[in-house]
């Protein structure tokens, strides 16, 4: 949310607390989701490829890039735990970023559209446990 936010309002370079910067990196298991990370997006630069490119390159398009992220990332986070609704906002973020960074503005909305239907599933399914949870009361 903070990268977002840095982004929405136009910072050129990425701010991040000096505690953060100190965390390591290294450790098996971060090294095994590293590697399949990197896997996946080796994958999607099969598919991607510069499309649109001047729709990315305008300062509103990044605007509004960054609102979506922020907005997807607050919905992963209000999720419910453990519930796996917090997924697809957080796959939208990835693949709307990863879409930005390869300039494929086509990347760049499949992310906005799979983002925003987890930002729906996770709205719709909310109000329908808040509604059940009022008629128990």
């Amino acid at each position: 949310m903070l990268l977002a936010l840095e982004l929405v309002v136009g910072r050129r370079t990425i701010w991040l607390p000096e505690r953060w910067k100190r965390l390591p990196l290294a450790g098996e298991s971060r090294q095994r989701l590293a590697t399949t990370l990197l896997k996946l997006i080796r994958r999607l630069e099969r598919f991607s490829r510069p499309r649109f490119r001047p729709l990315l390159d305008q300062h509103l398009s990044g605007s509004c890039s960054a609102s979506s992220c922020w907005g997807m990332t607050v919905t992963a986070f209000v999720a419910p735990p453990f519930s796996g609704l917090d997924t697809l906002p957080s796959l939208g973020v990835v693949v709307l970023s990863l879409g930005f960074l390869m300039e494929d503005a086509v990347l760049a909305g499949i992310g906005l559209v799979i983002g925003v239907l987890g930002a729906v599933v996770v709205i719709g399914l909310g109000s329908l446990v808040l509604r059940w949870v009022r008629q128990l009361f």
